[in-house]
């Protein structure tokens, strides 16, 4: 996977949310991942996120606005 962030939103004092184009077997993707500090002070990749196919980008916006509307 190549890197391609896009964004980064401060979770807590030791994580951050990374919003990045990835690539996997020269098909391109969109990866929102939990990253953490390490004691070096290097942000490194969790489990915690989702990678999913651009071709679908569409309908995660669209459940993401739903989110939206329920917490306002």
């Amino acid at each position: 996977m190549s890197d391609g962030l896009i964004h980064e939103i401060e979770k807590n004092s030791t994580e951050v949310i990374r919003f990045s184009r990835t690539e996997f077997r020269g098909k391109p993707l969109i990866d929102i991942r939990v990253f953490y500090q390490d004691d070096d002070g290097e942000y490194k990749p969790t489990k915690k996120g989702i990678t999913f196919s651009p071709e679908i980008f569409d309908e995660f916006l669209e459940g993401i606005e739903k989110l939206k509307e329920g917490v306002e």
